[in-house]
């Protein structure tokens, strides 16, 4: 070909070269330029969880005993005392309110006649005085009787006196006497609430409850199975511990007026097994009310 013809065509090829380079590309300016990578945030801290605390024990919201009249009622709460309105004084039927410094009728007349017995009575005095008169020596009192000691066999059972018992049911009348003749004092609502045998009388027992208070229950509403009851002061715990031993891990921490169960006790051992609800471990027996300073329970 002649040269004058091919440079049209070099001509031409040299200005359609850049359309071709940017085609090429695919729209390359309409791609949004890449975004840098948010930095990942740190793992949160791992959190320390608490040493878990041993549940606590409660006692019951209901009274554990009811006192109650002669009658067998329940005693309401003392009656306030009915306050006189000011001013007001309790006066005599008939009797009327003189004003100051006026004398009753009759008064003057009353004073004569008293001042007249004092001087005769101090006149008779005189006498016996003068006349020498002695004055018989009083008697010597007789000494007080011997205080009944307390037996320590059951009459009825033979068992030994006093001893720990439990409540059957939670409903168990107290009596001032060995008899249903006798009027009802206290009723007990707490079922295995422990309780003091301290005397017997045919089907008949004198207890004396954590309180202190005494009277007789029927035979029928005790029974034989050992419990206990939490003491201290209110506001404060006692652990239930895994072992019998200071350190040892607490079970359960239990308030004043909580009742268990009293499974064992070593004789002269100052730790008892005991067992509240599902919670079992080991007590100090200075802590509960229900078994002696040194005896053995099995």
């Amino acid at each position: 070909m002649h040269p004058h013809r091919l440079l049209p065509f070099l001509s031409a090829l040299l200005l359609a070269a850049p359309a071709f380079g940017q085609s090429s590309l695919g729209g390359a300016q309409n791609v949004p330029p890449p975004r840098q990578a948010a930095p990942a945030a740190p793992a949160p801290a791992a959190q320390q969880r608490p040493e878990p605390r041993p549940p606590v024990v409660n006692p019951p919201p209901r009274p554990q005993a009811t006192q109650r009249n002669a009658e067998g009622q329940q005693r309401p709460p003392a009656a306030q005392q009915q306050q006189r309105p000011p001013g007001q004084q309790q006066r005599q039927a008939g009797q009327q309110q003189r004003p100051a410094g006026q004398p009753q009728a009759g008064q003057g007349n009353r004073a004569a006649a008293g001042a007249a017995a004092g001087v005769a009575a101090g006149a008779a005095a005189g006498a016996a005085v003068t006349a020498g008169a002695a004055k018989p020596a009083e008697p010597t009192p007789a000494p007080p009787p011997p205080a009944e000691r307390a037996p320590t066999i059951g009459s009825i059972s033979g068992l030994p006196l006093p001893r720990f018992a439990a409540l059957r049911s939670d409903e168990v009348n107290m009596r001032s006497g060995p008899g249903t003749r006798f009027p009802i004092e206290w009723t007990y609502q707490r079922r295995e609430l422990p309780v003091e045998i301290v005397r017997e009388f045919e089907l008949w027992r004198r207890i004396r409850d954590p309180e202190g208070t005494e009277g007789w229950v029927h035979q029928s509403t005790l029974m034989g199975r050992r419990s206990f009851v939490v003491r201290g002061a209110p506001g404060t715990e006692v652990m239930l511990r895994r072992r019998a031993e200071d350190q040892a891990q607490p079970v359960a921490r239990l308030r004043p007026g909580v009742v268990g169960r009293l499974r064992a006790c070593e004789a002269n051992s100052p730790w008892c097994e005991a067992q509240i609800g599902e919670f079992r471990g080991y007590i100090k027996r200075a802590d509960i009310w229900g078994v002696g300073p040194t005896e053995e329970v099995k």
